[in-house]
């Protein structure tokens, strides 16, 4: 194995591990393509934005191509054949239902009233007998939205205005005690896990706490390829002490390799099965909470590639629009576009378009000409529009202007 990446091979290494392995992405894709690229993810991170769609559909569109949405929400949030179970991870997200016992030391701690979320403690000592009477009513009562609490009050307004019984489904829900069972649009319905895991599933014995961690960094490491302790750490959100600990019995066992990767201050590590591909990537928009580019950091350090999200944003103070997705054109991100989905109007609609100085602005628009034609066939949207702001908007507005979407 390598003791030195130079950076256009660690860039190969993390696109071929996160599945951007120049894919085909016209093909039919069913449960048996969707599954297996779940796993090498491990997770799926949730988001209530859908401006274009929501964040748990776009990794899988990224790298597969056009799915039926449904196929995934059945797995998520059905009754039968579930494959997956939501819980604290990388934020709220779907995970395997094989993760399971590994997420529980993250439940007991929240139990113990040493959790991820400090206010969610809080509540849970300062509302013990609340918070009981809340999973009584779940148990008698079975898949609950937080309306229906008993004493939950109403809602302050607001993202996360949470009502008193929201509060108190939440930090059950942190905690392990309950569970989603499905989502209404996109409120959760709660259930104690019971009647919602798998029973083999809730069977399976519970690592110690060092153990699952360990295993998660291993996760964690084969996804990203060659990844920083930071990196590591952040992919299932872990606590400091215990990364560094797991990570250094991880180099002694031969499981993660110290490398030095060009361009690179911290430490890189690499999985010992990562694989080395002389051609990586492919051409695709990205979620905002992608793997490839949701720990900002490591996006400058693999692609030289500045993001964050503007959504909080003033809109006056905004660089490069309200809800931005990377474009991933071959090894390299070659820009980012401002994408609202119109659907009253059926028009995917790029407001903002920008290439990166490396990229060139023809070859960058064509390419992404192609890939807002395709999302848009995803998303059921007859139409894609080009606005006028950004270095590639000219651009784009010709490469859509010379195929079949309108300009």
């Amino acid at each position: 194995m390598a003791e030195s990446l130079s950076l256009a091979q660690a860039r190969r290494v993390a696109l071929a591990a996160q599945g951007f392995s120049l894919p085909d992405r016209t093909r039919k894709v069913t449960w048996a393509h969707m599954a297996p690229m779940i796993r090498r993810l491990n997770l799926l991170q949730i988001d209530s934005v859908n401006v274009v769609a929501r964040s748990h559909y776009l990794p899988l569109y990224s790298r597969l191509g056009a799915y039926a949405h449904e196929t995934l929400d059945q797995r998520a949030f059905g009754r039968r054949n579930r494959a997956l179970f939501e819980c604290w991870a990388h934020e709220a997200s779907l995970l395997p239902l094989e993760l399971h016992p590994l997420m529980r030391w993250r439940m007991a701690r929240a139990r113990a009233g040493d959790g991820t979320y400090k206010s969610m403690d809080q509540f849970g000592r300062e509302e013990r007998a609340y918070l009981a009477q809340v999973l009584d009513f779940v148990t008698r009562n079975g898949p609950t939205v937080a309306s229906e609490v008993p004493g939950g009050g109403k809602a302050e307004g607001g993202w996360w205005g949470w009502s008193r019984g929201k509060l108190a489904l939440e930090t059950l829900f942190d905690q392990g005690l309950v569970t989603t069972a499905t989502r209404d649009g996109f409120e959760r319905l709660y259930d104690i896990p019971e009647r919602v895991i798998p029973s083999d599933v809730l069977a399976r014995p519970t690592p110690p706490e060092p153990e699952a961690i360990r295993q998660l960094l291993d996760l964690s490491a084969r996804a990203l390829g060659v990844a920083t302790e930071i990196d590591l750490r952040d992919y299932f959100r872990l606590p400091i002490p215990e990364t560094k600990t797991a990570i250094a019995e991880l180099v002694e066992d031969g499981v993660l390799l110290p490398v030095k990767v060009e361009g690179w201050k911290p430490q890189g590590f690499l999985h010992r099965e990562a694989r080395f591909p002389r051609k990586a990537g492919g051409t695709a928009l990205l979620s905002p909470f992608d793997p490839v580019v949701w720990e900002r950091s490591r996006a400058e350090r693999l692609f030289e590639f500045h993001y964050r999200i503007e959504i909080y944003t003033p809109a006056k103070k905004r660089q490069f629009g309200y809800y931005v997705l990377p474009f991933l054109h071959r090894e390299r991100i070659a820009g980012r576009v401002c994408l609202k989905a119109d659907r009253q109007a059926g028009v995917l609609r790029a407001n903002a378009s920008h290439h990166e100085g490396h990229a060139d602005p023809g070859e960058t628009a064509e390419a992404l000409a192609g890939e807002l034609r395709l999302m848009a066939g995803w998303l059921g949207l007859q139409e894609v529009a080009a606005g006028p702001s950004g270095n590639l908007a000219r651009a784009l507005k010709g490469a859509l202007r010379a195929g079949t979407g309108a300009a």
